[in-house]
């Protein structure tokens, strides 16, 4: 019987006529259907016992949707994050589940250091004053010396640190897991708490997986606890930062500038809050997508999509 297979994953829709041939001399049948971002629960409902396997995006693979799903064998997701899948619910219906680990950690460290210069100087902003017939002077602050906290020092984390130390930040580390001693010793980056960052950091990066146990890991709490005219960098999951709290940080000024790839609800709603202040700036949970890591990442998702349909290439 034909193995259908179901591909979600934006970055991998947008190139997948590089790899319809090779799909189908394999036997299977490849389904891309429409969407901005990802499908909904309801989507997958009402299609994904169709499907022997998924390349998955941020797509909810729920516990409802993995029982629909009567031939599906594996859910491989193209990316790092697998908070969307309910990796024990698979695990009980015999499901795998894979991902591509370290894949664009440079990717995503380049665009992290770019909003840290955006932020830190306005460019945006004085970009938007010519076009608008201004000529606008806005005085910046110098990152030499300034401290930046890396929340999460994994692949991404540690490509931020090295760029942050090049460029003659202070640099300090928070990982739920002891960094890599080699790594401690290459940079002199100073691991601390939580508490510690918070309080000491002009620059917070976020880079860490998103879990159950680190749902809204900055909300009002950690807020009072920043330095007041704090920056902020978001490219890893929205649901990372209370956004409300952070709407109240930003209203007060003790969040003096905030770079925001990724949200809690994506697109981002255009009646967000968030959208009226100008000192945000806004991705479109886009940090990873440049031509080589997409390529990269696909042929990864594609190979363990294959191992696990065990088909014979």
């Amino acid at each position: 019987m034909t193995q259908r297979v179901l591909i979600t994953c934006p970055h991998l829709q947008r190139t997948i006529n590089l790899y319809r041939q090779r799909f189908a001399k394999l036997g299977i049948e490849i389904e891309v259907p429409e969407l901005v971002q990802q499908l909904s629960e309801a989507e997958l409902l009402d299609i994904i016992d169709r499907f022997d396997g998924v390349i998955a995006g941020d797509d909810p693979f729920t516990a409802k949707v993995l029982e629909k799903g009567k031939r599906l064998k594996v859910v491989a997701k193209w990316g790092i994050g697998m908070d969307a899948i309910d990796r024990e619910a698979a695990e009980k219906l015999g499901i795998q589940t894979c991902n591509t680990p370290d894949v664009f950690g440079d990717e995503v460290a380049d665009v992290i250091i770019g909003y840290i210069i955006l932020l830190a100087r306005q460019l945006h902003a004085l970009d938007r004053s010519v076009r608008e017939g201004g000529w606008a002077k806005i005085q910046g602050r110098s990152l030499k010396g300034k401290t930046l906290g890396v929340i999460g020092v994994g692949s991404i984390g540690r490509a931020v640190v090295r760029r942050a130390i090049a460029m003659g930040m202070l640099v300090v580390g928070y990982d739920v897991r002891p960094l890599d001693e080699a790594f401690l010793e290459e940079t002199g980056i100073k691991p601390t708490s939580l508490d510690e960052l918070l309080s000491i950091s002009d620059f917070i990066s976020l880079s860490c997986n998103l879990t159950p146990k680190n749902h809204h890991l900055i909300s009002h709490p950690e807020f009072t606890k920043m330095k007041k005219g704090v920056y902020i960098v978001n490219t890893s999951r929205g649901a990372l930062i209370d956004e409300v709290a952070l709407i109240e940080g930003l209203k007060t000024r003790k969040v003096v500038g905030a770079a925001l790839d990724v949200f809690e609800e994506e697109p981002l709603p255009l009646d967000s809050p968030l959208r009226t202040f100008e000192h945000c700036i806004f991705g479109t949970h886009n940090s990873s997508n440049t031509q080589e890591a997409v390529l990269r990442t696909n042929e990864m998702a594609i190979q363990n999509l294959l191992n696990a349909l065990e088909v014979v290439k």
